[in-house]
């Protein structure tokens, strides 16, 4: 991943479902080397709790995700949306905006198909699986890519537990059968498998995931405008 160079008084918002995100986004300005400061967080476990409940992104949850993203990008240079389940939102706002709205997902699924081939998606939301495989399958178009998503079971429930070893074991095992099976990219479709990559290092290619593309993405945009 390219480096960013300094960046002056640039303020990126990120919308997160999950407290333990932040530290991984944090992670990620860092080896981008975005300074300190450049990151706003602001998490809103609710949505994606109330998309659990019911099983998907209702039109009630998208309209409230909606208006978080809207004021958010009053006050920030770019905005990253980062959950898969409320991701289709952000093609909601994408023209009404003051500042570009960046799905994390959308940018990972671009880079993930680029080199065409098996593409594996692993995710541990249910309610990921519908909009994560028509992301990554409409971005398989422009090159032939094999989409692959693929649930892992009983993952997500070691994450409400409270378990985050064991999360991350459960995930780490998924992405080495992935690659057993051959799949040319293994994707991690939610920034929460991020740190499964740590007992990953000794396995060879590792997979792909979205919050260092994702800020990057940002960067770029707001270069763009």
């Amino acid at each position: 991943m390219q480096r960013i160079s300094e960046t002056g008084s640039l303020k990126i918002a990120c919308l997160h479902t999950a407290d333990s995100n932040i530290a991984i986004y944090e992670d990620a300005a860092r080896e981008l080397g975005l300074l300190p400061g450049v990151l706003h967080h602001h998490v809103r476990a609710d949505l994606l709790l109330a998309a659990e409940r019911v099983g998907k992104l209702t039109p009630d949850i998208e309209a409230e995700t909606a208006a978080v993203l809207r004021q958010l990008a009053q006050e920030a240079d770019a905005v990253v949306l980062n959950c898969s389940t409320l991701g289709p939102t952000a093609l909601r706002v994408a023209d009404g905006t003051a500042a570009p709205v960046i799905r994390a997902d959308g940018v990972l699924a671009q880079r993930a198909v680029a080199g065409g081939g098996k593409v594996i998606v692993l995710c541990t939301v249910e309610t990921t699986i519908v909009p994560t495989t028509r992301l990554f399958e409409t971005a398989a178009r422009e090159t032939g890519a094999a989409i692959d998503v693929r649930l892992i079971p009983g993952a997500w429930a070691l994450f409400r537990g409270g378990d985050q070893p064991a999360y991350l074991a459960r995930i780490a095992e998924a992405a080495e059968e992935a690659h057993r099976e051959g799949a040319r990219t293994v994707v991690f479709a939610q920034a929460s498998m991020t740190g499964a990559l740590q007992l990953l290092k000794q396995s060879g290619t590792l997979p792909m995931t979205g919050p260092a593309a994702a800020l990057q993405a940002a960067v770029t945009a707001v270069a763009a405008t």
